[in-house]
């Protein structure tokens, strides 16, 4: 099994796993590619179902005027930042 490591510089260096001479050490090398494999297929699973309930949810909401809350404007929230910045200084 060749796998391949992308280094902090940038540049990728490969290796053979199975012309490992120490069994013990290519056995340990194969079970943590095979993890490191399960976990990356985890993210990528857990990625998908929270994005389809995103969808799910914005699709449920969308129609739901009544939930709605209005932003506030800019200048509000900036006096509002100011206003807090100078109550923490007291």
């Amino acid at each position: 099994m060749i796998i391949s490591i992308k280094n902090d510089d940038g540049s990728v260096t490969s290796w053979d796993v199975g012309k490992i001479s120490d069994e013990k050490l290519r056995n340990e090398a194969t079970v943590i590619i095979n993890k490191v494999g399960t976990l990356e297929t985890m993210v990528e699973a857990t990625s998908f179902a929270s994005q389809t309930f995103r969808n799910n949810l914005v699709g449920m909401l969308k129609d739901r005027e009544e939930a709605i809350v209005p932003e506030p404007e800019a200048e509000e929230v900036e006096e509002e930042a100011v206003e807090e910045s100078e109550g923490d200084s007291e």
